[in-house]
């Protein structure tokens, strides 16, 4: 570690380990995220405010929160923003080791950062990366990033999901989201701008109330040669209930043209829950014309 030692003790003492567990009725288990989930959360708050990634807290119904040593705790579920992919818990208790969160907007790329993760229990382990890209990020779900933090990993880092990737001053800069360190040995982040921007919304709703709630179709989809390709569907939602289909080419969405997944989103920020949203498909070699009447993606995983 290039960090301090002193510094990396400080983020240490104040990482934890979350396990959640899910009904298999769940939707979210049908997706893939499994009943029994594990990742990683910053104790933010001498009271016990935990930052995490909101996809761990999906449906579950209970969190356990495993503590620097050993101690493990029934965790409450503060909050859930669908927007930054952020969760937040609580525990009860106080006076708690914690770390500040800081805006990424003075991180610059190749500027050195460190990683700590839960590795189960009182495991923990950290890494030393550089930032390597900061931009926009959209991902196959309907998931998009103003801007994203990435940050290099090593092969031995599993970067579980949840934990702070943090700046030499040992402030949370980015909260891990997803680990491609199987692929580009990278881990991606959601700036801590994000958290600070809802972080009194999350605590006293629970949700973000002051953002217009986003149009959610329910669509995988990924970008092809200058198309748009939908990858699945979401059980149950309203593009499947519409009848697209998995290898529908995207044509237009209300009537402008799609030649990448990034203008796909960008309509759908123009709509609202509740209202249609027209799609021109291309499958088998005929043209379809689909009304999907939008909802909230949180109704959908509520």
């Amino acid at each position: 570690m290039n960090a301090p030692p002193f510094l990396l003790e400080k983020v240490l003492r104040a990482t934890v380990g979350v396990h959640s567990h899910i009904p298999s009725t769940h939707v979210s288990t049908a997706i893939g995220l499994g009943t029994d989930r594990r990742g990683t959360g910053t104790v933010v708050s001498p009271d016990g405010l935990i930052l995490t990634v909101h996809y761990l807290l999906l449906g579950a119904q209970n969190v356990i929160v495993t503590m620097p040593g050993g101690e493990q705790l029934e965790a409450k579920i503060v909050g859930k923003d669908y927007s930054t992919g952020l969760g937040l818990l609580k525990i009860d208790r106080d006076k708690l080791p914690c770390v500040e969160v800081a805006s990424s907007e003075k991180c610059v790329v190749g500027q050195e950062a460190f990683t700590v993760a839960s590795l189960g229990g009182e495991k923990r382990c950290a890494d030393c990366g550089i930032i390597t890209y900061l931009g926009p990020f959209d991902a196959v779900w309907e998931f998009v990033l103003d801007k994203c933090v990435c940050v290099t990993a090593s092969a031995l880092n599993i970067g579980m999901s949840g934990g702070p990737i943090c700046n030499l001053q040992a402030q949370v800069v980015a909260v891990s989201y997803l680990n491609f360190a199987e692929l580009s040995r990278a881990i991606l982040g959601v700036p801590g701008e994000c958290f600070l921007a809802i972080r009194d919304e999350l605590i006293k709703h629970g949700r973000r109330t002051t953002a217009a709630p986003r149009a959610w179709l329910g669509v995988l989809s990924y970008t092809l040669r200058d198309h748009v390709v939908i990858a699945g569907v979401m059980p149950g939602g309203p593009g499947q209930k519409a009848g697209l289909q998995q290898g529908d080419l995207v044509i237009s969405i209300d009537d402008t043209d799609v030649n990448e997944r990034r203008v796909l989103y960008e309509a759908l920020r123009n709509h609202r829950p509740g209202e249609n949203v027209n799609l021109k498909v291309l499958r088998n070699g005929r043209v379809y014309q689909l009304d999907i009447s939008a909802i909230r993606v949180e109704d959908y995983f509520a």
